[in-house]
């Protein structure tokens, strides 16, 4: 068979002629897989082949070996391990030959297609001659193009290389061959090179030690001499090894046995004499208009993030190493210089104790303030707002005798924030910042905050900011309602009657947003926008006042308002609904509990059109759980909207066209429905039991990365959520009977995943939860049922000796609940 005229084929304008073509590339897969995937391998090495069909047979290789949905993988994976090896080595052999191809698309095709014949083999110890790709490397290669392609191979294979790298000589060889990639005159090739380190300094710091002063040597030159894509790659190499120690300490709380598998082997502490002065002189170049750039990345942001992971990686040590660079630089001429120290300042202030920073920070504090209002430079002002905002996150809360706070400086603190945010956009936006941590730091302080006397005066800065003409093309601000909602949220009772005043200031902000007639496009994208920030302001301001009974009372009268103006919301968008209001109505539904009902009639088709938006996944989460807020709010109230509600609820879960993390909540909403309705849930029982059931028994058998792991306890959670609103709405109803038959299999369940072990404290609650749920409910009906499971001996016994006061109190409640139904 032709194959090259088929490839063409298959790229034909003409769609018989296409369609023609996919039909026999279909058929000669079918009958000859080897043939098949030989002819295509031979086609891409092909240098007198037209680059179209070589990149097409590239393509169809990768797609052949490799595939998203994770059984079709499987699949994929097993069909190509029982290939016959004759055909395997041919392939091999071509795709380490089209390596060094001339052609970029030839070369950079294969590399991927390497990296997934890499990620099947490597780890069935399938594929010696993979070294031939770092020999591409080496610099006796005179083709730049093949030393690229090779060096990218090898980044995509370096997963897969733990054989290669346990053995000495092999491991020496691929690391003395990228060293000397970093050298190559081709910038490319030093960035690819650099990034293999990176990829290497995190998959495989274990095995560093021997090579890690070599890699100090190289990644210095780099960053001091070489042009900025590379800089950039060698300083990232540290800021991974710093993830990685970071890590490890926190794994092994800094105590290690001397059988720890993960040793630390400490290199940033070694490195850091030399390690820190090399970071701080990248920050001196800065590039004139990074404040300005949202997505702006250099060398001096680089080293400034850089500098403050070492400080969490090695805390106190850190600071005698920076200090004099601050005290050298902070007053200089150059603006250069002044921004750098506070930069340097700013990023050590998270990893070293409160003992150590608090007394340098006492006496930066009011230098610091001066600089905000007085320095001539806005770069300088700009950095000095964010170091600001971050002494207030890391150090206002630490519970230390020296208050960096007091009353005597907390005016002036406040009056330099307010006079910023009149600033430049990028300089007013980190002044918001500075003052969220500050209100931040004084949550829950209960009567009274140092910030009190000045809330009203803050609010009004804030309000202000948001309507700055400038406002629009800078994330200023969002930066401002974010910060006006942490002070609301943080504020004490003394100031709820000036809470209560924001009420009618932010509705008619948002009436005005409905106001506006004939919007083009970009307009409209702003105004939702605007509603967005404007419906997360009373969200929260909701949720503050509907907190005690004084305020919630007095914030009633303007519930009908608020939630007309939210409906409004809703009807100026076609399709979608709209997020934020959704949200703040769940807390407005909250707050009033069953006299939501009266807004039901007109509420409830944007409740059924949020269900339904499988599109915008987040915002049919988002809906079902407002549905489990007005279930609490309306209990029984909410019978009329259940059929429609729990048609919907069992669609979604049954579709593939939505996104997996709606369906753990969606389970917790069942709960929330049953608990409010009661026995009337009885209407539904079958469907939500058969739903719960087929979700239980996948949820047990999972083996998979972390973050499957993570997924399938949310949906564990959500599930047993469900059987405990189930149970707890049944209970005392004469039809509890009802709910017999369902009890072997969740029993099974919660033995199931406590064989399994690989639950969290959050699951561990619910799951002995229950337990006790099902007890109590179901009395002596499922005594004997109990007493036969795994559950109620050693997983109980677990949770009642758990650490955790919340697991512990769900298994004493368990205990109880159980001895009752065994005992009558």
């Amino acid at each position: 068979m032709e194959v090259t005229q088929v490839l063409f084929n298959a790229q034909s304008i003409d769609g018989t002629v296409r369609k023609n073509a996919e039909e026999s590339l279909k058929q000669f897969q079918e009958q000859n897989l080897p043939g098949f995937l030989l002819s295509l391998s031979g086609e891409l090495a092909n240098e007198e082949k037209p680059i179209e069909t070589r990149k097409l047979a590239g393509l169809i290789l990768k797609n052949s070996l490799d595939a998203k949905e994770q059984h079709r993988k499987f699949e994929l994976v097993q069909r190509w391990l029982s290939l016959d090896a004759t055909a395997k080595s041919q392939i091999k052999a071509c795709l380490l030959q089209t390596l060094s191809s001339p052609v970029f698309d030839a070369h950079s095709t294969t590399s991927q297609v390497i990296a997934k014949v890499a990620g099947i083999e490597l780890p069935q110890k399938q594929w010696p001659e993979l070294i031939a790709v770092v020999q591409g490397m080496s610099a006796s290669e005179g083709n730049i193009d093949v030393r690229l392609a090779a060096t990218r191979a090898l980044y995509n294979a370096l997963g897969f290389a733990q054989a290669n790298f346990s053995n000495d000589m092999e491991r020496d060889y691929i690391m003395r061959v990228v060293c000397e990639a970093t050298l190559s005159p081709e910038v490319r090739i030093r960035q690819a090179a650099f990034e293999c380190l990176v990829s290497i300094s995190s998959t495989y710091y274990e095995k560093l030690t021997p090579y890690i002063q070599d890699i100090f040597n190289i990644t210095s030159k780099a960053v001091r001499e070489d042009e900025e894509p590379v800089a950039l790659q060698a300083i990232e190499f540290w800021s991974s090894i710093c993830d990685e120690e970071i890590d490890i300490l926190e794994e092994y709380g800094g105590e290690f046995t001397g059988d720890s598998d993960v040793p630390c082997f400490y290199f940033i502490k070694k490195a850091l004499p030399a390690l820190v002065p090399m970071l701080l002189e990248t920050l001196l170049k800065q590039e004139e208009d990074q404040d300005q750039d949202e997505g702006a990345w250099n060398i001096a942001m680089a080293g400034g993030t850089c500098l403050g992971l070492v400080a969490q990686t090695v805390g106190d040590d850190i600071v005698p190493l920076v200090v004099p660079f601050v005290e050298e630089n902070i007053t200089k001429p150059d603006w250069r210089q002044r921004e750098a120290a506070t930069y340097a300042f700013g990023s050590i202030l998270d990893g070293p104790s409160p003992e150590k920073l608090i007394p340098l920070v006492n006496v930066a504090l009011t230098f610091m303030l001066s600089a905000l209002t007085k320095d001539p430079n806005s770069h300088v002002k700009d950095t000095t707002a964010w170091a600001l905002g971050r002494i207030f996150e890391f150090l206002l809360g630490s519970a230390v005798d020296l208050p960096i706070i007091t009353q005597a400086n907390c005016q002036q603190i406040v009056t330099v924030l307010l006079q910023s945010m009149k600033d430049s956009p990028n300089v007013a936006e980190k002044a918001c910042g500075a003052l969220y941590f500050l209100a931040q730091g004084y949550e829950g302080e209960g009567e009274s905050s140092p910030l009190t006397p000045f809330f009203q005066e803050i609010v009004q800065s804030l309000l202000t900011v948001t309507h700055r003409e400038d406002v629009g093309d800078s994330r200023l601000r969002t930066a401002a309602y974010e910060t006006l909602n942490e002070v609301v949220r943080c504020s004490t009772v003394e100031t709820a009657p000036l809470v209560l005043q924001l009420v009618a200031v932010i509705m008619m902000e948002l009436h005005n947003t409905l106001e506006s007639q004939k919007l083009s496009s970009e307009e409209r994208e702003k105004q939702s926008e605007l509603q967005g920030l404007l419906c997360g302001c009373l969200q929260v301001i909701i949720q503050k006042l509907g907190s005690s009974e004084t305020t919630k009372y007095a914030f009633m009268q303007y519930a009908d308002q608020i939630m007309g103006l939210f409906l409004r919301v809703f009807a100026c968008r076609s399709a979608t609904v709209h997020e934020e209001a959704m949200l703040a109505i769940g807390a407005l539904a909250y707050a009033t509990g069953a006299g939501f009902a009266k807004y039901m009639p007109e509420f409830y088709r944007y409740l059924e059109m949020g269900l339904q938006n499988f599109e915008e996944y987040q915002v049919c989460a988002v809906t079902v759980g407002v549905v489990g807020d007005i279930s609490r709010a309306l209990e029984e109230k909410i019978v009329p909207y259940c059929d429609g509600i729990m048609t919907q609820l069992l669609k979604n879960l049954s579709s593939n066209q939505l996104h997996r993390s709606v369906k753990p909540p969606i389970f917790s909403c069942f709960g929330d429905i049953a608990l409010a309705v009661g026995e009337y849930f009885e209407k539904y029982l079958m469907w939500a039991m058969s739903a719960l059931q087929s979700a239980a028994d996948l949820s047990t058998h999972i083996a998979g990365d972390d973050e499957l792991v993570e997924y399938t306890n949310s949906l564990r959670n959500g599930i047993l959520e469900a059987y405990s609103g189930i149970f707890q709405g049944f209970k005392n109803s004469p039809k509890t009977q009802l709910l017999i038959p369902y009890a072997p299999h969740i029993l099974q369940f919660l033995d199931g995943i406590y064989m399994e072990k690989d639950m969290d404290d959050m699951v561990m609650k619910t799951a002995i939860g229950v337990l006790g749920d099902l007890a109590d409910t179901l009395g002596n009906h499922a005594s004997s049922m109990i007493q036969q499971s795994v559950s109620s001996k050693d997983f109980l016994n677990e949770c009642l000796s758990s650490e955790d006061l919340l697991v512990k109190e769900s298994a004493q409640w368990a205990k109880l609940a159980i001895s009752r139904a065994i005992s009558v």
